[in-house]
């Protein structure tokens, strides 16, 4: 069990490198400290402009999919590899640590995102396949309601759907979609009490259904 526990921690690491907070520390910003105070792309883009969120979403994509594709097979010296631990849930416990660096991040406070786009990298890796269901997921809920945070949310739940529908039933993938389809919902329960209140921001360039005299 060596290997798992090394590798997860190396994973866990790699997620804890926010993109949000690395080009925001070069350019003196902490978009924490701004918009809904979150280290995300979504943040990102409302408070620094399309530039920087695409910057935020390459490295916060990329290291899910270092994390799912490189790091299962990379050999630590000295360490042999865990006979008992198949490789795909090796694969999926990397995700998955990943995706917690990326929400508590060990290097910026245990303040980060909210894990949507690391997932995607991941499952670029993982089940590229579904990650156009995923992404036409997203933007339906953003074209219907204008929230980014319930698109987050609908999408990620798809993914296991999505997987079962394909016959692509990986016990170790549908275990990590699954998990983290309920984990993204949690980290994105502030979202969901703004929806309620009717203060959640809605982005309304991609929101096609909003009242015309709305318009901003």
């Amino acid at each position: 069990m060596l290997e798992l526990g090394l590798k997860t921690l190396i994973a866990y690491l790699l997620g804890s490198l926010m993109g949000a907070l690395l080009i925001g520390a070069a350019r003196g910003v902490d978009i924490r400290e701004q918009g809904s105070g979150t280290a995300g792309g979504t943040n990102a883009l409302r408070t620094q402009g399309f530039w920087f969120a695409a910057g935020v979403v390459v490295i916060d994509v990329g290291k899910g999919a270092l994390a799912a594709g490189w790091l299962p097979g990379f050999s630590i010296p000295g360490v042999g590899a865990d006979a008992g631990v198949p490789r795909d849930w090796l694969a999926a416990a990397c995700a998955a640590a990943a995706i917690a660096g990326h929400v508590w991040p060990l290097y910026h406070d245990f303040r980060g995102g909210k894990g949507g786009a690391t997932l995607i990298g991941a499952l670029l890796v993982l089940a590229p396949v579904v990650v156009p269901v995923a992404i036409a997921a997203w933007l339906l809920i953003v074209v219907l309601t204008g929230y980014v945070g319930l698109a987050t949310m609908i999408a990620a739940a798809a993914v296991p759907f999505a997987l079962w529908l394909l016959g692509l039933q990986s016990p170790a993938l549908l275990a990590l979609t699954t998990v983290t389809a309920v984990f993204l919902i949690w980290t994105h329960r502030s979202n969901i009490g703004r929806m309620k209140a009717g203060n959640e921001l809605r982005m309304n360039r991609l929101w096609l259904l909003r009242p015309r005299n709305r318009l901003s």
